[in-house]
């Protein structure tokens, strides 16, 4: 059946509205301001995430303490917030007092969360000590499954106390003589799920960690806690956990956690992987609600914000799941790339595509649009395992697709979140209809620039994207930057033989102006891209 002239007319006009974006960004009606930890990332006893990723002796491109200078230089440029340690899993079965003192004397342990061999050459001084090195905070979790209380306590005087105890004194003969002021602490890890070991319930965690709190704040009034909040949508503890864990805790901790990953399995499309935005969005906003149901609940007046302290593109390529469902009910991982009881598996390495950078782009876009609650996030994980970086024996280092919209929003996401008004085309997803260009906008004053991200998920055609400011005094802001990320191969990946495979290009801007109180000229955003649009003001 051909189709009639003016069938023709309304099928372009409708592919026409869908490739159109307009966001209309205020000065005055703002988002918040994104904290510096909002850019963080995560590293883990895990694989080769430590071992041969940031810790790696007698190696020529090691420094004398065993670091991989190549990874530190990379972690200095991405500028983070906090880095996450040592778990992950694996806290939930760690002694950290096993990796002290002279590394001839360290015993190996059985890892029991990956089915590892932990030769514990790398501990709490180690990662605090190269933690000063790259110019990040470390962010430390207690281990409340298999651990104590006492042992948590412990660990904070080991760290923070500055002289005349045991264990301050001990840290002072194994180097370190002055206090390492670990300001941010995690009272567990995913203590909800079964494959924890020392798996708790929520009345049982909440008043194990409420007392580990007390203890860990009576060693050093000044830290911040983390309470393990739920995890994943799937669990039947979901946001129960929460609402029943911070009837305990609510006034001793200052975040709640909760972790995000997406996967492309087999019943994903391409546009609706792209769509885990929405998801995260979503995610975010269910935890908001959690913690303010127990602020009115318990008639408290401080704030609790969320720490996303993992999040990531996961498509678990070498853990034999089906889907992020599978988890419920799990007590262990079978994975494919490496039998038990190996020390540091190369195991979790996950190898991405183009389309999770860009879907990756679009979990940060969340992030920006919820820094109002968000004030912790953590890229999980940063070196090899499930990671933007990764490492091999031969001093080579590999910056994977989602590297550049992560660097991007650690480099340009940095100021206060305009709120945005979008209209424009749509396209139906498994979380609805939602907008097919997403984007949010970073307001920095001090810079005198406004820097605009955009995911544009149309995956064959261009879109017209209008971005309109309100508000700036003087001349429209300016478009003086246009990087973008796309490609013609959604699964094209970067290898250590071909690593420029999926990098950003700029695009040029000659002539074009940023749109103005009354509107003005449109950017055009290629099919399946990501974009950073830098103006002046």
């Amino acid at each position: 059946m051909t189709a009639t002239p003016t069938e023709t007319k309304q099928t372009a006009a409708a592919s026409a509205a869908a490739n159109t974006a307009k966001y209309i960004f205020d000065k005055d009606f703002t988002v918040g301001a994104i904290d510096d930890k909002v850019w963080s990332s995560f590293t883990e006893h895990l694989g080769r995430s430590i071992y041969e990723g940031i810790y790696d002796p007698g190696k020529p491109y090691s420094d004398e303490k065993g670091f991989r200078n190549d990874v530190k230089q990379v972690v200095k440029d991405l500028n983070l917030g906090v880095i996450r340690y040592p778990g992950g899993n694996f806290v939930s079965n760690y002694d950290w007092k096993d990796g002290i003192g002279p590394k001839s004397e360290r015993r190996k342990t059985m890892e029991f969360a990956w089915s590892s061999i932990e030769t514990n050459q790398f501990g709490i001084d180690d990662f605090c000590q190269w933690c000063e090195e790259v110019g990040v905070e470390p962010m430390i979790a207690v281990n409340l499954g298999t651990g104590t209380i006492r042992s948590a306590a412990e660990l904070v005087e080991y760290c923070n106390h500055d002289s005349g105890t045991y264990w301050s004194d001990l840290r002072i003969k194994n180097g370190h003589r002055e206090p390492y002021h670990v300001k941010y602490w995690c009272l567990g890890n995913e203590m909800e799920g079964s494959w924890q070991a020392g798996h708790l319930s929520a009345e049982d965690y909440a008043k194990k960690a409420r007392e580990a709190a007390k203890m860990m704040k009576w060693v050093d009034q000044d830290i911040k806690l983390v309470v393990c909040g739920t995890s994943y949508e799937m669990l039947p503890e979901y946001l129960d956990w929460d609402i029943s864990v911070l009837r305990e805790l609510y006034r001793y901790v200052d975040y709640v956690s909760t972790h995000y990953y997406t996967m492309q399995s087999k019943d994903i499309s391409d546009v609706d992987f792209l769509a885990s935005w929405k998801e995260l969005d979503n995610h975010i906003n269910n935890t908001r609600h959690a913690i303010q149901l127990s602020k009115d609940k318990l008639h408290e007046t401080k704030d609790v914000k969320i720490c996303l302290d993992e999040w990531n593109v996961w498509n678990f390529q070498d853990i034999k799941m089906d889907s992020m469902e599978d988890l419920n009910g799990k007590t262990t991982f079978e994975l494919t790339s490496a039998g038990k009881w190996e020390e540091h598996p190369p195991i979790l390495q996950e190898k991405y595509s183009l389309l999770d950078a860009l879907t990756v782009g679009g979990l940060g876009l969340s992030i920006l649009n919820n820094v109002d609650i968000v004030s912790i996030a953590c890229l999980a994980q940063l070196i090899n395992v499930i990671a933007p970086i990764t490492t091999d024996e031969d001093g080579n280092l590999l910056k994977q697709t989602i590297f550049y919209p992560f660097a991007d929003l650690t480099r340009y996401g940095r100021g206060t979140v305009l709120k945005g008004v979008f209209s424009g085309g749509t396209q139906n997803t498994r979380m609805g209809e939602l907008p097919t260009v997403v984007a949010a906008a970073v307001s920095d004053e001090q810079a005198g620039q406004i820097r605009v991200f955009a995911l544009n998920s149309d995956l064959s055609a261009p879109a017209s994207f209008a971005p309109e400011f309100r508000g700036f005094d003087g001349a429209a802001p300016k478009l003086v930057k246009h990087e973008v990320l796309t490609g013609p191969d959604l699964k094209a990946r970067n290898t250590f033989e071909h690593p420029d495979t999926v990098v950003p290009a700029e695009l040029p801007v000659a002539g074009a102006d940023g749109a103005g109180s009354v509107g003005a000229g449109a950017v055009e955003l290629p099919a399946a891209s990501w974009n950073v649009l830098i103006y002046e003001i």
